[in-house]
């Protein structure tokens, strides 16, 4: 097992890794729209905050030594469902060719106020 951690994503608010890189696979964790260099929550709409959640995703990526285009599962987390469309919209653009599996829930709340969250699952 290897522990991922880059300056270039925003550090982890609590008792856990960026990523695990594990048998081939990374194993990122929930990236919410926090700024790398402030930690502050990046923007208020849905759209600005998904472009940093996947921002940030691309990072821990490659940290790890994958990308985008290997991510094979996401779990997509939303405050109001009400924003599936402009969160697909931009989710969309950085999975245009072959988009991963995928889930993505409403929850009742997310840290630090948050309106999105992703996690993700990909290949080394």
């Amino acid at each position: 097992m290897k522990v991922v951690k880059t300056d270039t994503a925003p550090a982890a608010i609590g008792p856990y890794s960026q990523a695990i890189v594990s048998e081939g696979l990374v194993f990122a964790s929930g990236q919410i729209p926090l700024s790398p260099e402030t930690g502050e929550i990046v923007a208020e709409g849905i759209t600005e905050q998904t472009e940093r959640v996947m921002e940030n995703i691309k990072q821990i990526l490659a940290a790890a030594g994958s990308d985008l285009s290997k991510v094979v599962k996401t779990t997509c987390f939303l405050t109001d469902l009400g924003d599936f469309g402009h969160f697909n919209d931009v989710y969309g653009r950085y999975f245009q060719n072959t988009p991963p599996a995928r889930s993505t829930v409403q929850v009742g709340a997310l840290p630090r106020g948050a309106l999105v969250e992703v996690e993700v699952i990909a290949k080394v």
